[in-house]
C-alpha cells in the first residue's frame, strides 16, 4: 500500500476583544460562567447550551444528548487558569475539528464604577486550505457577540441586585 505525505501550512490567528461592563468583576466573572454554559446563545438567538467545569483541567463542552445508548457532544477545551473574579483561561480545540489549538483568555480588571472585560484568543494549526479565510473573518464577530451577551448578562443581573 503506498504511502503518502503531504506538508500543512500551519496558520495562526489573533484576536482581541474588550468593552466595559457596568458590573462589579464578581458578576461579570458570574456572566462569563453563565455565557460559557448553559446561557450561550448564538448571533441568531437560537440557545447554544455548554457546560463549563470552573475549576482546573475542567471541561468546556457542547452535551448534544443521548441516542440509543451513545453519548454525542463536542469538547471545545480545558479550564487551564481560574483566578475568579480576574481570570479565566481556556485551551483546546475549540470549534475547530482539524489539527488545532486555541488558547482563551479573559481577563476582568475593576474600573471606575465597573468592570474592564479583556479577551484574547489565539490559535495555530493546520487549517484546510477552505476554513482558514472564514474563520479570520468570522471569528472576531463571534468574539464579539459573546463580549456583548456577557456585557448584557452582567448588567442585568448588577440591576437586578441593585433592586
Amino acid at each position: 500500500m503506498p504511502t503518502t505525505t503531504e506538508a500543512d501550512t500551519v496558520q495562526s490567528l489573533n484576536i482581541r476583544k474588550e468593552a466595559f461592563i457596568a458590573a462589579t468583576p464578581e458578576i461579570a466573572f458570574e456572566a462569563l460562567l453563565e455565557e460559557l454554559g448553559p446561557g450561550s446563545v448564538m448571533p441568531d438567538g437560537k440557545p447554544f447550551p455548554m457546560k463549563i467545569e470552573p475549576w482546573v483541567g475542567g471541561r468546556w463542552f457542547r452535551d448534544l444528548g443521548e441516542t440509543g445508548g451513545h453519548k454525542y457532544g463536542h469538547l471545545w477545551g480545558h479550564v487551564q487558569v481560574i483566578k475568579a473574579p480576574t481570570l479565566l483561561e481556556l485551551t483546546g480545540p475549540m470549534p475547530m475539528s482539524f489539527a488545532a489549538i486555541n488558547h482563551v483568555q479573559y481577563r476582568l480588571k475593576a474600573e471606575g464604577n465597573g468592570t474592564r472585560l479583556s479577551l484574547v484568543h489565539r490559535a495555530m494549526g493546520a487549517f484546510p486550505a477552505d476554513t482558514y479565510e472564514p474563520l479570520k473573518a468570522g471569528m472576531p464577530d463571534g468574539w464579539q457577540h459573546g463580549i456583548n451577551r456577557i456585557k448584557q448578562v452582567a448588567e442585568r443581573m448588577a440591576a437586578a441586585r441593585r433592586g
